[in-house]
């Protein structure tokens, strides 16, 4: 009888410790039988960060508004290569892992930078770093990372609302990456990644 009431004692604090090891916290604006939904939303969500880097390292082109070079003899860039743009876009969209407000944010950055290298406002001279950006990845906001970071990739501090998520990514070392993500005819695509924020990225 003192075995039961000891195990009945404990059960509280094995089910607290049992939480306190997640790693991914949910907080879900929905009713409590729709929580067993959201558990698949983040698992969902996360296999999505891990295929979109794994693309990204292994299959993507990596040409993120390109500068065009009219003549070799050129000391600054006069524009972006919109024609490489057009190319990019199409394979962005054609991974299928980003939504149209994605889309259009990534082709207003181009189109933004494109007008102010055009008017001088922004010059980029050849053989220097862009004027753009922040001198790192804007896919990660990083300058280095582990190799395959994409099979360690955890997601944390996941909040779903209307069908809209927010989350950070990670590979651990405390690195942290934000993101936001849409429900698009029941599938989660990518809305919005950090490194990409247009204010942030044409701040110089």
């Amino acid at each position: 009888m003192k075995f039961i009431k000891i195990a009945i004692l404990c059960l509280p604090i094995a089910f607290f410790s049992c939480n306190e090891k997640s790693k991914t916290k949910i907080i879900v604006s929905e009713p409590a039988e729709n929580k067993a939904d959201s558990r698949n939303d983040a698992l969902e969500l996360e296999n999505l960060i891990k295929k979109l880097y794994k693309w990204s390292e292994t299959k993507s082109s990596q040409e993120d508004f390109e500068p065009l070079l009219v003549k070799n003899t050129d000391s600054v860039y006069t524009g972006l290569d919109l024609k490489r743009h057009q190319k990019r876009l199409e394979e962005l969209e054609n991974t299928h892992f980003f939504s149209e407000e994605f889309i259009r944010n990534y082709d207003k950055i181009a189109i933004t930078i494109n007008e102010k290298m055009k008017d001088k406002s922004l010059v980029y001279y050849v053989g220097e770093l862009p004027p753009y950006g922040n001198d790192a990845n804007p896919w990660c906001d990083c300058q280095d990372n582990p190799d395959k970071y994409w099979e360690k990739i955890k997601i944390q501090n996941l909040i779903i609302k209307d069908n809209k998520a927010t989350f950070n990514w990670t590979w651990g070392d405390g690195f942290k990456y934000k993101v936001k993500a849409v429900k698009e005819n029941n599938v989660w695509k990518i809305s919005y990644l950090q490194g990409f924020n247009i204010q942030e990225f044409i701040s110089k």
